[in-house]
């Protein structure tokens, strides 16, 4: 059981029989009365948003929220497919669950599925940093002078970003997965 003075930006915490996530938080403490908890928070399930203020007394109970090591099979439309990889049981999860992490999930990829009340998927963790092969990069200008020093390109899961001008069309990049930039070219 939490109290109001745990609460923290990334907090799991249940309210109303759904877990919600602290997307933000304030503390502030008037001359006179109780400590006030200004929190903004997301609905885990269905991603509403919504802002409330704490007193310091307010309890919240610990969302039944558990990890398991699932393997990404793949994708059917807007539905995407997982296996356990200890009791090869298949789930999918929808493309609004998974939010930006389409954009960085391969074949046979490894990843973290969260469950709530231990049989419902509602969320994935990707590893930090994914290695992805640039499938489409235009060349680079010499002469602009536009002042920046980057270029876009595509990579194999479709994926849109900004990367150096030395980054060809076949070369493998690094992506920081939590941003979606650009990090390192990987050499094989």
């Amino acid at each position: 059981m939490y109290t109001a003075s745990d609460l923290r930006k990334g907090l799991k915490v249940l309210h109303e029989g759904d877990p919600y996530i602290i997307i933000e938080f304030d503390f502030s403490k008037p001359g006179k009365g109780q400590a006030l908890y200004r929190t903004k928070m997301r609905n885990m399930i269905t991603g509403n948003q919504f802002t409330q203020t704490y007193r310091s007394n307010d309890k919240f109970e610990k969302p039944d929220l558990e990890e398991r090591t699932m393997q990404f099979l793949y994708s059917q439309g807007d539905e995407f497919h997982f296996m356990d990889t200890s009791s090869y049981e298949q789930i999918f999860l929808t493309q609004e669950q998974l939010g930006d992490n389409i954009n960085f999930l391969m074949d046979n990829m490894e990843v973290q599925v969260l469950f709530f009340d231990g049989e419902r998927p509602i969320d994935i963790s990707l590893p930090i940093f994914v290695n992805l092969e640039v499938t489409r990069a235009d060349p680079w200008v010499k002469g602009d002078t536009s002042g920046t020093d980057t270029k876009p390109i595509t990579v194999s899961t479709g994926y849109q970003l900004q990367v150096p001008p030395f980054v060809n069309e076949g070369d493998k990049i690094q992506i920081d997965t939590r941003t979606g930039i650009y990090v390192t070219r990987v050499k094989e």
